[in-house]
C-alpha cells in the first residue's frame, strides 16, 4: 500500500498546530459520541488521551449545552441566562414544528424556509428585541453544526443523522496523536498531488503533479468532496453519471477558526462566549480553550457565508475582525500575542470543511458516493454510512472502503483468504483502559471494551 498525500503533512482536515506552545486543532477537534460504539474510542483509550466533555446527549446546541457560557449583545451587555434558556425552549419547539412542515411538502425545502413557515403559523414562538437576537444566535450555532447557512440545509434530511450516544468531547491533546499512530508503518509520499487516475482493466494508473505515474491493482480515493466537485482530478474513463450527480448534489460546507493566544486570561471561566445579533451571520462564538486545557487561548469559529467572507481577508485583518467582537464583550481586552487563521474553503488541497445534506438531495446519494467504480473505491467523511462530517465517520468509511477493496482484489486473484488490515495487525485483547473524559472536575468514566491495536 502506498499513500499519496497532496500536502506537506498528513491529516487532511485534521491539523493540530503547536506554534502556540500547546496543541490547537485548527480543523477537527471534537469526538462526537463518547461511547464504545465510536470506532475511534479504542485508539483514544490506547493512547491514554483525555477529553473535555462539552455536552451530553440531545443538546439543542449539539456539541455544547448551557452549563457554562456567557452571551453578550453587540453593545457589550451580558444576556440574562434566563432569557437564553427561554429562547432555547422556543427554538426547540420551532424545530419540532418543522417536522409537520416537512410532512406537508411534496418537494424538499430549506430549514430556513421551514422556520419562517412555523413562525408565521405560531406567533407565540416569535421573538422580539434581544430575544430575537438570541434566536438568531441559536440558528447560528445550528448552521455551525452543518457548516452551512440555514437556507442551504435540507429540511428533509437535517435531523436524520445518527448521532452516537455519550455526548461530545473536546480532544485536549488534539487529534494529532491519533493521526500519528494510524500512520505508523505506512509508505506515505508527501507532496504528491494526484492530477489523473486511469481506471483500466485490473490496473489503475495514478499520475501526480510532476508527471510521475504510480501503477497499482486498485486505488482508494479519499480526497475531500470539494476536490471532486472542482474536478481537480481527471478520471479516465470519466466517472459514470450516477457518481458525478452524487458528487455535484451533496453539499460541502465551510467553517474556519481564528485562534488567539494571549499573555493572560481576561475573560470569564466559562466554556464558550457568544455575541448575539439581528442576523445569524452577525452572531459570534468563541471556544475557551483555557477552560479545557489551561492555556490562555480563545478560538473564534465561523461557518457558512461568514466563513467564506473571512477567507477574503488577510490573517491580520481576520484577527482584527475577531478582536472587535471580543472587545465589545470586554473593552479592556488585551491584544493577542499570536494568532492562527484557517482557510479550509480556499485551501487547494481541501476546498471546504465537511459535507452536509443540501436541499433536494436524493435518498441514495451516499450510496452512490460510496459505490466503487471498477478498481476505484471511495472513502472519507462524505461517504460515511451514518456519520457524515465527523472524524469517526471518515475513519469507519475508510475501513469499509479498505475491506471492499480487499474483497475485490481477492476475488480477482481467485482467493478468498483474508489479508489482515493494518488496523488489525495484532491480536485483539480485552482491556479496561478508561476513556478519560471529564468536566470541571477530574472524574473519569471507565468502560470495558475490546481494543484493536
Amino acid at each position: 500500500v502506498i499513500l499519496l498525500e497532496s500536502q506537506d503533512r498528513i491529516g487532511g482536515r485534521i491539523h493540530t498546530d503547536y506554534s502556540f506552545g500547546c496543541p490547537v486543532d485548527m480543523g477537527a477537534s471534537w469526538l462526537h459520541g463518547v461511547c464504545n460504539e465510536n470506532p475511534l474510542s479504542p485508539i483514544i483509550r490506547h493512547l491514554g488521551l483525555t477529553l473535555y466533555r462539552t455536552s451530553g446527549d440531545d443538546s439543542i446546541l449539539y456539541d455544547h449545552d448551557l452549563e457554562s457560557y456567557a452571551l453578550f449583545d453587540t453593545n457589550g451587555h451580558q444576556v440574562p441566562q434566563s432569557m437564553v434558556a427561554e429562547v432555547g425552549v422556543a427554538f426547540k419547539k420551532i424545530l419540532e414544528e418543522t417536522d409537520k412542515v416537512r410532512n406537508e411538502q411534496s418537494n424538499d425545502i430549506s430549514v430556513k424556509e421551514a422556520i419562517l413557515i412555523v413562525l408565521d403559523r405560531h406567533p407565540e414562538l416569535r421573538q422580539e428585541g434581544l430575544a430575537y437576537e438570541v434566536l438568531q444566535w441559536y440558528i447560528c450555532r445550528m448552521e455551525a453544526w452543518f457548516a452551512a447557512d440555514a437556507d442551504m440545509i435540507s429540511l428533509k434530511a437535517w435531523d436524520q443523522e445518527k448521532v452516537l450516544s455519550g455526548g461530545h468531547g473536546l480532544m485536549v491533546q488534539g487529534y494529532d496523536p491519533v493521526i500519528k499512530v494510524l500512520s505508523r508503518d505506512i509508505d506515505i509520499r508527501l507532496n504528491h498531488r494526484v492530477k489523473k487516475i486511469v481506471n483500466g482493466y485490473k490496473k489503475v494508473v495514478v499520475t501526480v503533479e510532476d508527471g510521475r505515474n504510480f501503477i497499482a491493482d486498485a486505488a482508494i480515493v479519499t480526497v475531500p468532496l470539494g476536490i471532486l466537485k472542482a474536478n481537480l482530478i481527471e478520471f479516465e474513463p470519466k466517472l459514470p453519471e450516477w457518481k458525478l450527480s452524487a458528487i455535484s448534489d451533496l453539499g460541502v460546507g465551510n467553517e474556519n477558526k481564528i485562534a488567539l493566544r494571549f499573555d493572560h486570561v481576561f475573560w470569564p471561566n466559562v466554556e464558550f462566549l457568544g455575541v448575539v445579533a439581528t442576523t445569524s451571520y452577525s452572531c459570534g462564538y468563541f471556544l475557551n480553550l483555557h477552560k479545557a486545557t489551561g492555556h490562555p487561548v480563545l478560538v473564534y469559529m465561523a461557518a457558512g457565508a461568514l466563513s467564506y467572507d473571512l477567507e477574503k481577508l488577510s490573517d491580520e485583518a481576520a484577527a482584527n475582525f475577531v478582536m472587535l467582537q471580543l472587545k465589545r464583550m470586554f473593552p479592556d481586552a488585551t491584544e493577542p500575542v499570536q494568532y492562527l487563521v484557517s482557510r479550509w474553503g480556499t485551501d487547494p488541497n481541501i476546498l471546504g470543511c465537511y459535507s452536509y445534506d443540501a436541499v433536494g438531495n436524493s435518498d441514495d446519494i451516499y450510496d452512490r458516493l460510496r459505490a466503487p467504480v471498477g478498481n476505484l473505491f471511495f472513502g472519507g467523511e462524505a461517504v460515511s454510512v451514518d456519520h457524515q462530517g465527523s472524524v469517526h465517520g471518515a475513519y469507519s468509511a475508510g475501513a469499509m472502503a479498505a475491506e471492499s477493496c480487499q474483497r475485490h482484489l481477492m476475488q480477482g486473484l481467485g482467493s478468498l483468504e483474508r489479508i489482515p488490515l493494518a488496523a488489525c495487525r495484532e491480536e485483539i485483547v480485552e482491556t479496561t483502559i478508561p476513556l478519560q473524559i471529564s468536566r470541571l472536575t477530574g472524574s473519569v468514566f471507565e468502560t470495558k471494551l475490546f481494543l484493536i491495536f
